[in-house]
């Protein structure tokens, strides 16, 4: 009998391996509260190093969507401005930004934490989880802000408002598969870091963030249907279409469709893809 079969006897395991997929998952629910508490440091952590704290959770989106606001809405002129284009804008800000601090702090979270991975056992999955759920609590104030300017504007709220709940729950698993894939090509591929800006900022510009994509390109069918697919421009749709009432912000019902087999499918993949390089992770350096 070898050593390894000795081990495997005895119930011992290779610090990093990989179990089965099913009990891997098991592992990663059992260390919730440890994804919890690490979410959380690292809030304290980041607030700590600035005097208004938590403040910039909000001021960071609010400006850039002031930047954006006074030079593109300058730019697109008033026929091509959709209606209530400042809380267009808003919407469209914060909920990308939200996808944007998943997909490029979450490639890092692996090779950020290499100590704390070659030193413990524990399920790796947990790190680009524990990004996601720190990006979530800080995503859950800006949701707020949202819905006050939104009243503050004069709208009322309606049952409508309540998509936001499988919205954004939709949202965050989407975030997350996605932030499990960047996670292990970042751990083979660290240069993949310096293209993940550029892979956000090429999203920004087609997701159709500060202007409306239907009046943009009115006309160009072809466009229109392939846009009609990419998920990110989707989510921010439906979010507009919940909160803003007008012409403008008729959804297409399939939109939910499409957004629900997105995000589950994102999810899923993503976990299994991070899942298949567990070992991996436990050699980096």
């Amino acid at each position: 009998m070898s050593l390894a079969d000795h081990a495997a006897r005895e119930g011992l395991r290779q610090v990093g391996g990989r179990p089965p997929f099913g009990a891997y998952v098991r592992d990663v629910w059992r260390h919730r509260p440890f994804i919890y508490r690490l979410a959380r440091f690292r809030i304290e952590a980041e607030n700590g190093r600035n005097r208004l704290g938590m403040g910039w959770v909000i001021l960071k989106p609010t400006i850039n969507a002031a930047v954006y606001g006074t030079v593109f809405g300058i730019l697109l002129g008033a026929r091509a401005r959709p209606e209530h284009y400042i809380l267009f804008l808003f919407i469209g800000v914060f909920f990308f930004d939200y996808f944007s601090e998943c997909f490029g702090s979450g490639a890092k979270s692996i090779t950020r934490n290499a100590n704390l991975v070659q030193s413990l056992n524990f399920p790796r999955m947990s790190l680009p989880l524990a990004l996601v759920t720190q990006r979530f609590l800080q995503f859950m104030p800006i949701v707020g802000l949202v819905l006050l300017v939104v009243m503050l504007s004069g709208v009322r709220p309606t049952l409508e408002w309540l998509q936001l709940i499988p919205l954004i729950v939709l949202f965050t698993l989407f975030n997350a598969g996605l932030t499990m894939v960047t996670a292990r090509l970042t751990v083979h591929f660290r240069d993949l870091t310096q293209l993940l800006p550029f892979a956000s900022r090429l999203l920004f510009y087609t997701s159709g963030v500060f202007y409306s994509i239907n009046k943009r390109f009115a006309g160009h069918e072809k466009f229109l249907t392939v846009a009609g697919y990419q998920p990110v421009h989707e989510i921010m749709t439906l979010a507009r279409g919940a909160l803003l009432e007008g012409p403008d912000y008729v959804v297409p019902p399939h939109y939910w469709l499409f957004v629900t087999v997105w995000s589950v499918a994102v999810f899923i993949g993503g976990s299994l893809f991070f899942w298949a390089a567990e070992e991996r992770y436990g050699r980096v350096d």
